[in-house]
């Protein structure tokens, strides 16, 4: 019976638990010791009666000398079945045995290690592998269909929320972390980018923000910026107000300038849009353009409060800078430089917006679109 056991643990095709029941063995200890025998070479061991153990050549010797070479004969022939199941005739479980022990150790020993210590050469192995098909698991399935329905853009956390909305399930991060790693769905990592200057500036409003990134109602903090999009022909300034409520885009412009009529029109823009209110705080960085005049001046007739980050510190306006950046690296991820047209630019402009706005989830939200947020706050 212990050769029996060490046979079916060897073939990786029965669990502890089975292989306890199968033959009526009472703790799981007993077949770890049978284990360490045949791994440690004490195949005498499995001839001794169940009790006491002696050592090789002085226990009990009750039979004949036939019987002995029968024994003998008997158990050699089951370790190599045993083997065999391993890396013996190139049939059956061997592959899937090879693949398992190679997918056990691959974190402890490297592959080639491990192929030589089974006598198998690496293009077999390979071969192996790449044949082999695995059938994916609901969790797997779900978690790269939504992958697939965001376009790649969001990280392990955010598919692990959509996962529980969408499909009930609930994994532990690192869990999903793994899965995404496995199948290659991790997100593109945004690039950082140099502090420019912009130029003299002439009115400089003091940092009323403070970096408060929250506001307890819609229109009580608007952050403002300009980025550039290089991926037409010529490079174009696209110029966004985000309301800090719910990081929604309540106004843009895609101009061929970065001059002062872009963010006067993105103002103007904003305040119709909101039905013109007053007292609203829009915050920006030291740029000419909202440092000129024409644009304090149009904040001061609509009743806003001007506020300023400190010259050179991107972080006082993180939020529309991150924007900025996730538009670049989610919609543009596989587009080249000046590689298309401008009307396509434009075209890809719009469509993130729309999306950002109405789609895409976002953890300061409780992992809601900006307007699933406002929608169900009113």
């Amino acid at each position: 019976m212990k050769w029996e056991v060490v046979k079916d643990k060897m073939s990786g095709e029965l669990t502890n638990a089975e292989i306890m029941e199968k033959y009526g063995i009472k703790n799981v200890s007993q077949i770890k010791t049978w284990m360490k025998w045949y791994r440690d070479g004490d195949y005498y061991r499995f001839n001794q009666p169940i009790g006491k153990q002696y050592s090789y050549g002085h226990g009990p010797d009750a039979k004949s000398d036939d019987e002995k070479k029968d024994t003998q004969i008997t158990h050699l022939k089951q370790e190599n079945e045993i083997l065999k199941k391993v890396f013996g005739d190139r049939k059956g479980v061997e592959k899937e045995i090879v693949l398992q022990i190679v997918e056990k150790f691959r974190g402890k020993y490297t592959v080639s290690a491990i192929l030589s210590a089974l006598k198998v050469p690496r293009a077999t192995y390979y071969r192996w592998a790449s044949s082999l098909s695995f059938e994916l698991s609901k969790k797997e399935e779900a978690i790269i269909s939504l992958c697939r329905e965001t376009k790649y853009r969001y990280g392990h956390r955010k598919i692990r929320k959509l996962l529980k909305r969408k499909y009930s399930i609930k994994l532990n991060r690192n869990t999903v972390q793994r899965i995404m790693q496995q199948h290659h769905l991790q997100c593109r990592v945004k690039p950082k980018r140099k502090w420019k200057s912009q130029g003299e500036s002439v009115i400089i409003a003091p940092n009323l923000l403070q970096r408060e990134f929250c506001a307890a109602r819609p229109n009580q903090k608007w952050v403002t910026d300009i980025t550039y999009i290089q991926y037409g022909a010529s490079t174009l300034y696209l110029s966004t107000i985000m309301d800090l409520y719910n990081n929604e885009i309540v106004a843009y412009k895609l101009y061929e300038h970065q001059q002062i009529p872009l963010v006067i029109d993105t103002l103007k823009e904003a305040l119709e849009s909101c039905e013109h209110p007053e007292g609203i705080m829009i915050h920006s960085d030291q740029g000419s353009v909202y440092t000129s005049f024409a644009f304090q001046e149009l904040v001061k007739e609509n009743n806003l409060v001007s506020s300023m980050s400190r010259r050179g510190n991107c972080w006082d306006n993180a939020v529309i800078e991150s924007f900025h950046s996730n538009l670049k690296s989610e919609e543009f991820q596989y587009v080249k430089f000046n590689s298309i047209a401008m009307d396509k630019v434009r075209e890809h402009v719009d469509d993130y917006i729309k999306y950002y706005n109405k789609e895409r989830i976002q953890e300061k939200l409780g992992y809601h679109s900006p307007i699933e947020f406002r929608e169900m706050a009113a």
